[in-house]
């Protein structure tokens, strides 16, 4: 049992320094729980966060948990960004959750898994005020089962 213990601590450690060494700092993640594991679309969800550096690159991620009994290899989403000039920019997203040789794509425990996933490849310049996002799916299932929640991260890049 002490070496169970001890390799986790060892494990514990790695963790904290391999996160705490990435290349991006957390700005904002905030996500929608779902008790029924169900996300229905017409289910728009809401979320708003400040920006104060606008030199700053961000990465923007579609944060995702879900059950294994999920029916999909991926997931579409709709993404609609407010710029603080009240500017949209729409954007529909194709994003892989497994694939064939690896099958779930994210981290998992028994039957959950948790997915933080980019929304595109590039890094965004946002400007300085209030933004809003608003995601929903649009997959054909509605409401999506095995879905536990959804939400957005958005991480500024260290330069």
């Amino acid at each position: 049992m002490f070496r169970i213990n001890l390799q986790w601590a060892i494990n514990s450690v790695l963790a904290i320094s391999l996160f705490t060494s990435c290349q991006t700092k957390q700005l904002y993640e905030q996500a929608t729980t779902y008790a029924d594991h169900k996300w229905a679309s017409r289910q728009p969800n809401e979320y708003q966060f400040a920006i104060s550096d606008s030199a700053a690159a961000y990465k923007v991620y579609f944060v995702i948990r879900h059950h294994n009994a999920y029916h999909y290899k991926n997931i579409w989403i709709q993404l609609n960004t407010i710029a603080p000039n009240d500017s949209v920019t729409k954007q529909s997203v194709n994003l892989n959750l497994a694939d064939d040789e690896k099958g779930w794509l994210g981290t998992g425990m028994d039957d959950i898994y948790d997915q933080r996933i980019p929304i595109s490849s590039d890094t965004v310049h946002f400007k300085k005020g209030l933004y809003k996002f608003v995601l929903q799916h649009t997959m054909r299932e509605d409401p999506l089962e095995n879905v536990l929640s959804t939400g957005i991260r958005v991480e500024k890049i260290k330069p």
